[in-house]
């Protein structure tokens, strides 16, 4: 029998952790136990933890409470199947569980892709459900297998959320500021921009230390130094936080006061930031859902053509800013609580990328 190994975080508490072990029950009809050999572990799991309740990322692999599972994206294979389409062996890339195995039930099988359809998701976000058969798949995609788990997600989000500005013609904004200029999303957006001749420059902001690596990247116009935000341009501006560090937010609303056109909040990494108390100036921070965005372009391009676009956008991204990236590999629990802490406590070297594994190789 299988033992699977979990890593649960507590919901009230996300530095707290903990391994849970358990044995595979038998499997009922269309189920799958897959053997998760790799996944990524970025900013996007930070905010996943920390928006866990209010989006329902703690419901894909439910946990006891006040424990929690983060998804993570990543690659497994099928090694044992209870469905009549899918042999043991099939490679699958998707919305992953932190853990060494998993169990999904098998639904809507196409030569390219399946969906779990297990009765606790069926409330969710369909986006995440959807596991990608790779076998099927173009070789540029197979042979960025671990590329996809790290950056795709990422960069896919950065594409939505491009297309999202675009889509609103930028708020009116001549100048779009980002934050956290040295994340992968952050500058996965600014590369789009760049490659816009419609959009507006594009100012980064990021901490002294990632100033370098940030300006090497060339995705963005100019780069300033939290602190600074007073020397922003007064011009009608977006601002793009993908921290969730209000006093940074702050500092920008301040400065840009009501020449801001539109404030959009994307990630969570510094959940840990004391609040502001009272209101802003400019317009209220709004916090971006990429699946709602995807959702309208499904109705009005066709179904899986935005994640088609996004994922060609990722390939292109990932393939440009190759040589800011440096791959590790990591194995085992202790491995990924170190590793989640650092993340925590945004410790995490801006140009490394992370893919861990617990299952025995």
């Amino acid at each position: 029998m299988t033992v699977i190994e979990e890593f649960q975080v507590h919901r009230d508490n996300v530095r707290e952790t903990r391994t849970q072990r358990h044995t595979c029950a038998a499997l009922d009809n269309d189920q799958l136990l897959v053997r998760i050999d790799e996944f990524a572990l970025t900013s996007n799991n930070v905010s996943y933890a920390v928006a866990g309740d209010m989006i329902g990322y703690w419901q894909y692999y439910p946990a006891p409470a006040p424990w929690g599972i983060v998804p993570a994206w990543g690659s497994g294979t099928v090694i044992q199947s209870a469905h009549p389409e899918i042999p043991e062996g099939v490679r699958l890339w998707g919305f992953f569980p932190m853990a060494s195995h998993t169990v999904l039930t098998a639904g809507r099988v196409r030569q390219d892709q399946l969906t779990d359809v297990a009765e606790h998701r069926q409330p969710l976000p369909a986006l995440y459900n959807n596991f990608r058969r790779t076998a099927a798949e173009p070789a540029l995609l197979q042979a960025m297998e671990s590329q996809r788990s790290l950056l795709f997600p990422l960069f896919s989000t950065a594409y939505v959320l491009f297309d999202y500005l675009q889509d609103n013609a930028w708020f009116g904004a001549t100048q779009i500021v980002i934050g956290s200029a040295s994340s992968k999303t952050a500058y996965g957006l600014a590369w789009l921009l760049r490659q816009s001749t419609a959009a507006p420059p594009v100012v980064g902001l990021t901490s002294p230390g990632n100033v370098t690596f940030t300006s090497a990247l060339g995705c963005y116009d100019s780069v300033l130094t939290y602190g600074t935000e007073a020397q922003l341009n007064p011009l009608p501006s977006v601002w793009v936080d993908m921290s969730g560090n209000t006093g940074v937010t702050a500092a920008v609303h301040e400065s840009l006061n009501t020449r801001l056109r539109a404030s959009v909040s994307v990630g969570l990494t510094h959940w840990d930031a004391p609040a502001r108390k009272g209101p802003l100036p400019g317009p209220r921070p709004e916090f971006f859902f990429a699946p709602a965005q995807i959702g309208k372009r499904e109705k009005e391009w066709g179904p899986g053509v935005i994640m088609e676009r996004a994922t060609q956008a990722s390939a292109d991204i990932a393939t440009a800013t190759a040589e800011h990236t440096v791959i590790e590999h990591r194995h085992g629990t202790e491995a990924l609580r170190d590793a989640w802490l650092e993340l925590l406590d945004n410790r995490a070297p801006a140009q490394r990328g992370l893919l861990l594994s617990l299952a025995q190789p």
